[in-house]
């Protein structure tokens, strides 16, 4: 076997060889100088309100007290008007239910229109609409509505309906947009048209996306629907404001777990859903 040492110039030019290599490696990236700014105008901002608000620390700390003592009292819960608290929290359920249904039906088509992979024309207009109907709140739209329709279960349906539509088609639309672009490429080889690639293309590839997004917004519609009861859209918010005011606390904690009980459901079911379409 014969070995070959790498003496005089041949060594100089192996030494300059790997020098130019290191050379070459790619530098460091810098730091972007607005995300920076950003996070120290933030600081200094979260510093500012802590000044401005003039927070009363001794009236913190008495409140804590007080805080606990409150909690002492809800203990054991009261389930003495379990017939009338589970009438209302089945009345929540069903509104969050069907506003939720409402919106997923909605948002799914729109969505489509959202998405600039598929509709670049009007994605710009529909998101723009949803980022705006997500930014007011469900309990303002829900107090919107008890003006227009009245007091009950229906405006709290039409509110939680309505914001849930500006949430869901964002998701939605992200989805669609996340999709391979080689499998829209692919059947637009094979002319096919714009439902055969929306069917065959993109929903089985957002199938699980979208049922996710759906019931993780139940779990969200199902705390609001118990706050709008509190200004009269109907539910277990209801209830829960009326044991407040009367300073019957363990019948307001009974009533917490009812709600606690029907989310919990609820996130088990999704857990099993996902499973199953896995």
């Amino acid at each position: 076997m014969n070995t070959e040492y790498v003496t005089g110039p041949k060594l100089l030019e192996r030494e300059g060889r790997l020098a130019s290599q290191q050379e070459s490696k790619p530098t460091r990236k810098k730091r972007d100088p607005v995300l920076a700014a950003a996070a120290v105008f933030g600081a200094v901002f979260f510093v500012f309100c802590l000044v401005q608000m003039n927070f009363d620390y001794s009236l913190l700390m008495h409140g804590t007290g007080k805080l606990f003592s409150l909690l002492g009292q809800m203990f054991p819960p009261n389930a003495a008007d379990w017939n009338y608290v589970l009438a209302a929290a089945l009345e929540s359920l069903e509104i969050a239910l069907v506003g939720t249904a409402l919106a997923v039906v909605l948002a799914f088509f729109l969505s489509f229109a959202a998405a600039a992979n598929v509709s670049p024309r009007t994605a710009w207009a529909v998101k723009g609409a949803a980022s705006l109907i997500r930014a007011i709140p469900t309990l303002v739209w829900a107090l919107l509505y008890i003006v227009a329709v009245g007091m009950g279960p229906l405006p709290g349906i039409l509110a939680i309906g309505t914001h849930a539509v500006g949430m869901l088609v964002k998701m939605f639309a992200q989805s669609i947009e996340e999709v391979n672009p080689g499998v829209i490429e692919a059947l637009e080889a094979t002319g096919a048209g714009k439902l055969q690639i929306i069917a065959q293309g993109i929903l089985p590839s957002v199938a699980t996306s979208f049922v996710a997004w759906s019931v993780f917004r139940l779990e969200i519609d199902i705390g609001e629907s118990t706050i709008l009861g509190a200004v009269g859209a109907g539910g277990i918010g209801f209830e829960i404001a009326n044991a407040m005011r009367m300073y019957e606390f363990d019948k307001t904690f009974f009533a917490a777990l009812v709600i606690f009980v029907m989310v919990f459901s609820v996130e088990w079911l999704s857990n099993r859903m996902k499973l199953n379409v896995k």
